[in-house]
């Protein structure tokens, strides 16, 4: 349950008669009627209020819950005179910063959730009045523009536009509390929305909520109902502060279990190390003499040397079998085709770009086609096993081509193919961990859009472990990585 919900139910709880106990020697709601109608009467008969229309009475069919015996069904009429504000026009010529000009209550005054109003930021003149209508002290405001219905107090006077309602108390004696707590219960909330339902505006409209049925319990009971409300707030308040943690935890909890579990695997510690699997300069060893056979046989071209890795990079331990590595030390790699839709010439070919290429696979739904000669349909055609690496828009963002189909590739993405036989999800695993962890963007060039060059990519360095336990790994990782993302589907 949220804190709101918690609220509701306590506010619900309160005006049905549930949250404290009837007690007969407090009187009943006629007796309290009494004192209003005889109240309202006197103003009628003094003219500082109308006779309002005579509503039919409020029948047991139309009544929406059981309220206890000494309570009564009333309207809002039945209570309050209620009536709209007004706004003298323009307002500049009537704002003043005289202080003895009259407060000029406007909706900014106010806070979402808050109780009452105590002061204003602006003032007008007292001509305004004219064309405005002065609320005071112990009146209930509604707002009745933007979000509808919300109750205030008045603790001061002054002068309100058309943006709220008025509600004025006939007996200045009723609780306004109780009725700040009423209105503001899931009940009159909804009463509320029936009145405005299938409005373009949504303002309440003042002749509907006259009409609209109200419980009313004994005088002291309200006192008593709002002393109780009062004494749960503060712990609904410490509830709220306990349930946010708790949700923000939750919220962060599947991301962090996922970072950890990464974290896990590329140090190492997911799975065992197997000394009959060999080791990382194994491993190196044959990619080594596979990509100098490749050279040989003209197939790829030799690559640049790159710098050897210093202490001073390595950002953690890893188990001894292991090694540090740069892609293209175990890999080849490059940009995809640049495009040039006035000089392309060949056959029109399906190629990636960044759209396509997201962490949960491959999007296949938005493929461009492009024309491509025959030397770029041979430089540019994708291998089952290659991995995709976003170099712009969501810099390395990647995710691995698992199909047989004919597809190639623009120069939004850096394509990766592994030699030896290399596990590519492993480290597909391992740039999504550096992605978190900013690595990623340590590594990219530019200020306003990032662009993870070759050469920037070309000084990252990843964990590498023997083959086997790369397989391992991936395994270990497919089995529980799911679990994260079932977390993170219940909090939706």
């Amino acid at each position: 349950m949220t804190p709101q919900q918690l609220k509701n139910s306590i506010l619900q709880r309160a005006i049905e008669g549930r949250l404290v106990e009837q007690r007969p020697e407090e009187g009943t709601a006629q007796d309290l009627l009494k004192d209003i109608q005889t109240e309202k009467k006197r103003l009628i008969d003094e003219k500082k209020i109308k006779k309002s229309k005579a509503l039919p009475p409020i029948t047991d069919e139309e009544k929406p819950f059981d309220i206890p015996e000494g309570w009564a069904w009333v309207r809002f009429v039945d209570i309050f005179e209620i009536a709209r504000g007004g706004s003298p026009r323009p307002i500049k010529e009537f704002l003043t910063n005289d202080e003895n000009g009259i407060n000029w209550i406007k909706i900014g005054d106010t806070e979402i959730g808050g109780k009452y109003i105590k002061s204003t930021k602006e003032k007008i003149i007292p001509d305004g009045i004219k064309k405005s209508r002065l609320v005071k002290y112990g009146d209930l405001l509604l707002t009745n523009s933007m979000s509808y219905g919300r109750p205030y107090i008045m603790q001061t006077r002054g002068a309100i536009h058309d943006g709220w309602l008025v509600l004025s108390p006939y007996f200045e004696d009723i609780d306004k509390d109780f009725f700040y707590y009423l209105i503001s219960s899931p009940y009159v909330k909804n009463e509320f929305a029936n009145t405005v339902a299938g409005a373009v505006v949504k303002n309440l409209n003042k002749d509907k909520v006259k009409e609209i049925f109200i419980p009313l319990p004994p005088l002291a009971e309200q006192h008593r109902i709002v002393a109780k409300i009062e004494e749960l707030l503060p712990l609904i308040d410490k509830y709220d502060k306990a349930y946010t943690k708790l949700t923000d935890f939750n919220t962060r909890f599947p991301e962090a279990m996922k970072k950890s579990l990464l974290q896990y695997a590329i140090q190492g510690k997911l799975v065992e190390q197997r000394a009959d699997e060999g080791t990382a300069q194994d491993l190196l060893k044959d990619i080594q003499a596979e990509k100098k056979r490749l050279i040989d046989e003209k197939k790829i071209k030799k690559n640049k040397a790159l710098p050897p890795i210093t202490e001073e990079e390595i950002p953690f331990d890893i188990p001894e079998g292991w090694a540090w590595v740069r892609l293209l030390d175990i890999a080849e790699g490059g940009l995809g085709k640049t495009l040039n839709k006035s000089k392309d010439k060949g056959i029109e070919k399906p190629y990636l770009c960044s759209i396509n290429v997201y962490w949960d696979g491959i999007k296949l739904e938005k493929v461009k086609t492009a024309l491509f000669d025959e030397e770029a349909q041979e430089k540019y055609l994708l291998k089952k096993g290659d991995l995709l690496i976003c170099e712009g828009g969501d810099a390395g963002r990647s995710a691995v081509w698992e199909n047989e189909d004919e597809m190639y590739y623009q120069n939004a993405l850096h394509r990766i193919r592994f030699h030896g036989g290399i596990n590519p999800y492993y480290f597909l695993y391992c740039l999504e961990l550096f992605k978190a962890q900013g690595v990623i963007e340590a590594h990219c060039k530019g200020v306003t859009i990032k662009h993870l060059v070759q050469s920037s990519l070309n000084e990252i360095i990843f964990p590498l472990p023997p083959l086997s336990e790369q397989h391992r790994i991936v395994a270990k990782l497919e089995k529980l990585l799911p679990f994260c993302n079932q977390l993170r589907s219940n909090q939706n």
